[in-house]
């Protein structure tokens, strides 16, 4: 198998940057590589691995002779070019909202259901960055003992709102001001909902898209997700309920031993997950597992991930990894 074509659009963006450091890390190995962003950002010079890469802007051929495309750079950008790139031949893997709920696109955590990546037409989605470390965690225990209902409280860093939150938050530390209605430094925020709608748009995503990637249609998921004034990493707090009945040192054991987690739970000695310890990590850390007494099968436990990473960067580029082990490019 030879080495793919690969593009990043949206280079210049947080996640697109981590991108490239993941791919360093990761060792992928690849053809050629070209960078694509904004109009605003066509031009600029990137230097990746002691090379210049010119940023260049989509048009309509960009994606001609590439085969794969790591997107990061919004819904309204990926409705519009991936189904250029599709149409090209080459695989798109989005980290947008764009895709996530049609049918026709598989939702992808490779821990969790690569086999789903193979059923892509020409589209493979990136899921949100709350919902990757709480699959990750969530699927293992669902396989024997089957959830019936997930109830999660997210304390989200300000870098989930991408370099404009970082930058917001700097500047209020800074006493800059920002115009926005609320600051987040020393206070909380709320993400965007729909009108009309009781819950915001984060938790839309919570209830939704670990159903399609487990394929679990019938539980019950309900969340509060906030932002908080700090530069990396989303926590949960994470209730579950199962049908099953289970001893919970099985759960713990089992947790132990899945794809992609590091447990740290030692309460007594203050050991237990923190974005300080998580960040620039690509596994999902998991603390204070424990028994929920008020009902007969419940599990509470702490979650926590590096967002920009695992979150978003590192789930596409192992999609993309997954993919190359059977397809010849």
């Amino acid at each position: 198998m030879k080495s793919p074509n690969i593009a990043i659009v949206g280079a210049t963006g947080l996640v697109g940057k981590t991108m490239l450091q993941v791919l360093k890390e990761r060792n992928f190995s690849y053809s050629s590589l070209r960078l694509f962003a904004s109009p605003k950002s066509a031009g600029k010079v990137i230097n990746f691995m002691d090379k210049d890469y010119e940023v260049e802007q989509l048009v309509e051929n960009s994606f001609d002779g590439i085969d794969i495309a790591l997107f990061s750079a919004g819904s309204a950008a990926s409705l519009k070019y991936a189904p250029m790139a599709a149409k090209s031949g080459c695989v798109v893997i989005d980290n947008s909202s764009a895709w996530r709920r049609d049918k026709s696109v598989p939702l992808v955590v490779p821990e969790v259901n690569p086999e789903d990546i193979f059923e892509h037409n020409g589209i493979i989605a990136n899921p949100n960055c709350n919902v990757i470390p709480l699959v990750v965690v969530a699927n293992p225990i669902h396989k024997l003992y089957n959830i019936k209902r997930i109830v999660v409280s997210s304390y989200q860093s300000i870098s989930g709102a991408g370099q404009k939150g970082i930058d917001k938050l700097t500047k209020e530390i800074n006493n800059i001001p920002t115009g926005d209605k609320h600051r987040i430094f020393s206070n909380i925020m709320f993400h965007p909902a729909e009108p009309n709608d009781d819950y915001t748009n984060e938790e839309v995503k919570l209830h939704f898209e670990p159903k399609k990637i487990m394929h679990a249609a019938e539980m019950k998921i309900t969340s509060t997700c906030v932002r908080l004034p700090f530069f990396a990493c989303h926590c949960e707090a994470v209730n579950i309920e199962t049908e099953k009945p289970f001893e919970l040192q099985n759960i713990r054991e089992l947790i132990e031993n899945s794809e992609g987690i590091v447990v740290i739970d030692d309460l007594k000695n203050d050991e237990y997950p923190t974005p300080d310890i998580v960040r620039n990590k690509d596994e999902v850390y998991v603390g204070r597992i424990r028994r929920d007494n008020t009902i007969s099968n419940g599990i509470s436990l702490w979650i926590v991930s590096d967002n920009i990473r695992k979150g978003a960067a590192t789930n596409a580029i192992q999609i993309a990894e997954k993919l190359l082990q059977k397809v010849n490019i």
